[in-house]
């Protein structure tokens, strides 16, 4: 856990400086190494390293637009999600989707810039794991801000009725972008959203990853044992604002500050030191880390860009092997309009 906090909190980091070259003084989000818009979850790392070490590569996993932490927990290949990020053709889309729609078939992961997007997804890859009767289970993470969405809550009835061995995540950072979490819902504590389902609902108060580890083996081991969905909530600090070149004049100065003084990454390793691990062990993970993320980065920065032609290829489902003519047969669907 400590390994995967500390590659996610230097790669935010790292991926922050890279977004900023070339955007300053004049902040243009097509400018630098890094096209678009960028969300950065430094300060999130324990909420997927607690839950994700439970799981095994055919388990899958849907995250949010704030989704690096996740990813490098479940294992996707760093590398070509620095590419994607940096809009390179080795990226995991080829370049296409950036750091808000990264996904990796090798380890089941997948993300979406749509609030609460990731849950109909997992629950239908909950129903597809009872139906084929293996012991496989779906986990996805979510923000605070997303529930009261539909899809969140279709999707917690749809588990709940079917006994789907399905875990819903929600990292609670107190921010619904700029909106403080008290004015736009009427829960203190999202994991009572389980309640109206009759499912087992927890919240973790801290982001501690051990506590967080220990909640989410006993959600996981249920959902793996058939004894259906649970939800949990986990509390977070954002260390940065929502987005890259977000000014945060919303947020008051001390919740910035507790945010920073509150860092998961330092508990935990207080943890191993309490449990005997040494300042070298210590040291050895966070370089062999920091080294991990270098690497991927220059790695990323030596790729191609996309063909332009490609912009073209991989927006429609391609034709079926065999088939070449590009007219749609309209007599055969039915219709000619």
């Amino acid at each position: 856990m400590f390994e995967n906090m500390v590659t996610a909190r230097h790669y935010e980091e790292r991926l922050q400086e890279e977004y900023l070259e070339g955007k300053q003084p004049a902040f243009d989000i097509s400018a630098g190494p890094i096209p678009g818009e960028l969300h950065l979850a430094a300060g999130h790392e324990a909420a997927a390293a607690g839950v994700v070490q439970h799981l095994r590569d055919d388990d899958v996993v849907t995250a949010t637009h704030r989704p690096h932490h996740v990813a490098i927990a479940k294992g996707v290949d760093l590398e070509r999600m620095t590419a994607e990020i940096f809009g390179r053709e080795t990226g995991l889309g080829k370049g296409k989707g950036g750091h808000m729609h990264l996904f990796d078939p090798d380890v089941n992961f997948a993300c979406s810039g749509i609030i609460a997007e990731g849950c109909p997804p997992a629950v239908g890859a909950g129903l597809a794991a009872k139906k084929r009767n293996t012991d496989s289970v779906a986990v996805s993470f979510l923000g605070e801000g997303a529930i009261d969405q539909g899809a969140f809550l279709e999707s917690l009835n749809f588990a709940a009725v079917f006994d789907l061995p399905v875990v819903f995540v929600i990292e609670d950072n107190d921010w619904a972008i700029s909106m403080p979490k008290e004015r736009v819902t009427d829960v203190e504590n999202g994991s009572k959203r389980a309640d109206g389902f009759e499912m087992p609902g927890v919240r973790v108060d801290c982001d501690d990853a051990i506590e967080i580890a220990e909640v989410a083996g006993e959600a996981i081991g249920r959902a793996r044992d058939r004894n259906g969905p649970t939800l949990m909530e986990v509390q977070v600090h954002r260390r940065m604002g929502h987005f890259m070149g977000d000014p945060e004049t919303y947020r008051p100065e001390a919740d910035q500050e507790a945010a920073a003084d509150r860092d998961s990454i330092e508990r935990l390793e207080a943890d191993l030191r309490d449990a005997g691990v040494t300042d070298d062990r210590i040291e050895e993970i966070r370089t062999a880390a920091h080294d991990r993320v270098e690497e991927a980065i220059e790695w990323a920065k030596e790729q191609p860009q996309p063909e332009a032609d490609a912009a073209h290829e991989d927006v429609f489902v391609n034709p079926m092997n065999g088939v070449t003519d590009s007219e749609p047969d309209f007599e055969a669907i039915g219709g000619d309009d």
